[in-house]
């Protein structure tokens, strides 16, 4: 999948980016919880993770 959408799934669905770079792991289930808690970390976090494994 191209970089770019995953840039933008992870602005707007941050859990989907995080698990389409990352699979069912600890930092998918963190996204989860950052999501929960106020939607910015969350979106920071699955930037985080699809920029490093680009």
């Amino acid at each position: 999948m191209s970089d770019l959408v995953k840039i933008v799934l992870a602005i707007f669905l941050p859990p989907v980016a995080a698990f389409l770079v990352v699979g069912l792991t600890l930092h998918f289930f963190l996204n989860i919880i950052l999501c929960l808690l106020g939607g910015i970390p969350g979106m920071v976090h699955a930037l985080w993770l699809v920029l490093k494994n680009k």
